[in-house]
């Protein structure tokens, strides 16, 4: 397995774990407060700085237990993680059209950022999905 498609693994599991992490804590709030005084900032602040952190941490974990051959990234992963990123953007892009239309309809400030959040997990986790794909069966 090359250091590219390892750090994939990696991005793809902390990614969602964190967004899994957050959407628990927001809806263990949810359940006692009313979702326009749920506090949800500093959750999605510190979990998306924990997904980085854990991130760092799991690549330097996995590359210490299992070394790659090189770090160096050859045309395969050029051509993957392109592909990954191009076919992926539409989460993102989805998801900032839907905080937009949510804006301009004056939805509350909850529900605008939960949806930008969602469209960056999306694009993270489908990303990662769409390289280690095509790392196995190709492009």
């Amino acid at each position: 397995m090359s250091y590219e498609e390892k750090g994939t693994w990696v991005y793809l599991v902390t990614s969602a774990g964190a967004y899994a992490v957050c959407l628990a804590i927001i809806l263990g709030r949810v359940a006692d407060t009313p979702v326009a005084d749920v506090s949800y900032a500093a959750v999605l602040l510190w979990t998306a700085g924990a997904s980085i952190v854990a991130s760092i941490i799991g690549r330097t974990l996995v590359e210490t237990v299992s070394p790659s051959d090189s770090r160096r990234g050859d045309v395969r992963d050029r051509d993957v993680s392109r592909f990954g990123e191009y076919a992926s953007r539409w989460f993102l892009v989805a998801g900032a059209a839907a905080a937009l239309v949510m804006a301009m309809a004056k939805v509350d400030y909850f529900w605008i950022a939960n949806v930008i959040y969602l469209g960056f997990v999306l694009w993270a986790v489908a990303g990662s999905v769409l390289k280690l794909v095509a790392y196995r069966r190709g492009l």
